[in-house]
């Protein structure tokens, strides 16, 4: 799918924001369209991806309890679909409670990387590698 497609396809609505007063907002929306559209799209995709990780962990997981053994690379892939479960329940539960709490995500996520701590799923990793945990 080419990328205009893509742009199409993901164009973002934001008149509910300007009926509800939220102007200022929707301006800078306007201003950095292709930003806005790109991050939506990083978001689709990369939800995608941990849907598709979670089936693929689920099989896994089937398999150990009927077999009751699994390979070395299922098991690790088990385990690194678990920790982002736990990580998306982490981080999910907590900001989905608290009012307002949603708006202190992205500072949250860029003092963990600085200390050196991931606590996005892998699949929100820009270079999608996962660490030999």
């Amino acid at each position: 799918m080419a990328s205009d497609e893509l742009s199409d396809r993901f164009e973002i609505d934001i008149s509910i924001l300007e009926t509800n007063g939220k102007t200022e907002f929707s301006e800078k929306i306007k201003i950095h369209k292709e930003k806005t559209s790109k991050a939506f799209q990083d978001l689709v995709i990369n939800i995608k991806t941990e849907v598709s990780e979670t089936k693929v962990a689920s099989q896994i997981l089937v398999k150990y309890l009927k077999e009751g053994n699994v390979t070395e690379v299922e098991e690790k892939e088990l385990r690194v679909q678990v920790y982002d479960l736990l990580k998306i329940l982490g981080i999910g539960i907590p900001f989905a409670l608290i009012p307002g709490a949603s708006l202190l995500l992205p500072f949250l996520i860029k003092i963990a990387q600085k200390k050196g701590v991931q606590i996005l799923p892998t699949a929100f990793n820009k270079d999608k590698e996962r660490k030999n945990d």
